[in-house]
């Protein structure tokens, strides 16, 4: 508990954690390049990005666009925080809200592309509108992204990963969609950088297949 307490101390003091209480945390909203970042650049979104490791690794990768982690546990942001801060990765920041209220943070179309990497995968029938890929959450996804951008959705659970299917299957506004329930050995490979988060590490060493889709909405 007080290492926890310890790491919620430094997120507070730090400028690339956004969080209740700083004074930039409501006012955000449409301003991100032009008030955080201070350049016009793409956006990258990274919800449920746990410790960080995509928003970080894709930051040191693409130095020419600006990437926003969220997540609602401080204690993990501290980590990304940290790796950004060790990296001088100015161009990366961090989101402690949930991803139910992303709509107060983000202005539609600010962004131009979002994955989400890992979610809880909520298992419980009942809970089925609470998982992040459901179409509640896809068509707020929408909103948000600019014209042509992607939204891209890494998962271990396949369970949840069948889900997520299936309420895309019911769709007629997306596009250039493609999907693999084996990422090492598609084609879509690529596309993920072999970037890997712990959750990911964790259960791919325990033999889960990784699962991955993609797709642009139709505007």
């Amino acid at each position: 508990m007080k290492g926890k307490l310890k790491r919620f101390e430094i997120i507070a003091q730090r400028e690339n954690v956004l969080e209740p209480g700083k004074e930039i945390f409501l006012k955000i909203k449409g301003r991100w390049n032009q008030d955080y970042f201070k350049r016009d650049r793409p956006i990258t979104l990274e919800l449920a990005c746990g410790r960080g490791e995509y928003t970080v690794g894709m930051a040191k990768l693409f130095p020419d666009r600006n990437f926003i982690g969220v997540d609602k546990k401080g204690d993990r942001l501290w980590k990304g925080s940290t790796w950004a801060v060790e990296d001088q990765l100015n161009h990366v920041a961090f989101l402690r809200t949930e991803i139910l209220f992303i709509e107060s943070f983000i202005e539609a179309g600010e962004v131009d592309e979002i994955w989400l990497t890992f979610p809880d995968p909520r298992p419980r029938l009942r809970d089925a509108k609470r998982r992040l890929s459901s179409n509640s959450y896809i068509n707020m996804y929408k909103k948000l992204l600019k014209p042509g951008g992607y939204f891209r959705f890494k998962t271990d659970n396949t369970d949840l990963f069948n889900f997520t299917l299936e309420e895309l299957s019911h769709r007629n506004d997306i596009e250039d969609y493609q999907f693999t329930h084996n990422l090492y050995n598609s084609a879509l490979r690529p596309e993920c950088f072999d970037i890997k988060t712990r959750y990911e590490e964790m259960f791919a060493a325990k033999g889960e297949q990784i699962k991955y889709l993609r797709f642009r909405f139709i505007h």
